[in-house]
């Protein structure tokens, strides 16, 4: 029987969304669909499935960028055994780029997310969330990570980037939303080794090694300079320009609390002990959430949950 051709995430009905967000094969396109069905901003996307043909993975890349009015998309990769070199997705190809680029992860039995195009060279900021608790109906903690322009949720999640702020809220209930007061906040400075410098480097090797290699925009061994002058050449100079996300973290963080409260309530596993998910400001500007992990499902016990829970965000 041939499989049907997906539809866009947005154009999927409550039920759709509810079946697909209790489908636990594809992760993030799990969550994806529960991000959407709860109102919050996601990308639109669409899901191919391991055993579509090559002429459906292009009628379905070609369908959806025509609805998106673009000649351009993202595609990640979800599900399936993840080996110790997984594909990294996020990169955005010319679509006829992504038969080719699609099908390898098809065959190893891993789903394709095909979604909206995104520039990750100009996001304004880029914050890490983090739900925690001992147990359920035990007071926990809310954790924001942030980094500011030119940064992207990679970095944090993939790169191990230290954050430029933190903010945390102590002393949460789960069970009951309460607004935070603002004297309520802990915010915590940049504590990187050396400051900027290192960061930035650090941002600029991971940009020539995996992003701008896997886009075939850096080819043979390259170099963060390599890489920094390629984002000069083109006009991309957030990453080199003031970095204080403090003022846009403060500005977001009781709204983001908010959402998080309203993730937490939509968990189909009431025992979650750390829940971790992450939000991007594009330059447009535009809002994103990503992917939602539940450490207490993902891992064993006695692994560091919040930690390793971060790491798979995106």
């Amino acid at each position: 029987m041939a499989i049907p051709l997906p539809r866009p995430l947005h154009t999927q009905s409550a039920e759709e969304l509810a079946a697909a967000a209790r489908d636990r094969r594809w992760p993030k396109w799990q969550t994806m669909a529960l991000l959407h069905s709860l109102g919050l901003p996601t990308l639109n996307a669409a899901l191919l499935r391991p055993g579509q043909s090559p002429a459906q993975i292009r009628t379905t890349a070609h369908t959806f960028a025509t609805a998106l009015g673009t000649d351009r998309l993202m595609i990640r990769s979800d599900g399936g055994v993840e080996k110790k070199a997984y594909y990294r997705g996020g990169n955005t190809f010319p679509i006829g780029e992504i038969a080719h680029r699609a099908q390898p992860l098809l065959a190893d039995g891993r789903a394709v997310i095909l979604a909206g195009p995104t520039n990750r060279f100009t996001n304004k900021l880029t914050v890490m969330i983090r739900m925690d608790r001992p147990g359920p109906g035990i007071r926990g903690t809310f954790t924001l990570e942030a980094l500011g322009p030119g940064y992207d949720v990679a970095d944090l999640t993939r790169g191990a980037l230290p954050p430029q702020v933190t903010a945390q809220l102590d002393d949460v209930d789960w069970d009951r939303y309460t607004a935070p007061r603002w004297n309520e906040w802990k915010f915590t400075g940049d504590r990187c080794p050396g400051g900027e410098d290192p960061r930035r480097r650090r941002r600029l090797e991971r940009l020539a090694a995996q992003t701008l290699a896997d886009g075939g925009q850096l080819t043979g061994d390259p170099q963060p300079e390599h890489a920094e002058a390629w984002l000069r050449e083109r006009g991309y100079l957030q990453l080199f320009g003031p970095q204080d996300p403090r003022p846009a973290l403060m500005r977001r963080a009781s709204k983001l609390f908010e959402d998080a409260f309203v993730l937490t309530r939509a968990q189909s596993n009431r025992n979650w002990r750390c829940l971790a998910t992450a939000f991007s400001v594009f330059a447009e500007p535009r809002t994103v959430y990503w992917d939602l992990v539940d450490g207490e499902r993902k891992y064993a016990e006695t692994a560091p949950a919040a930690a390793l829970a971060k790491k798979e965000v995106a």
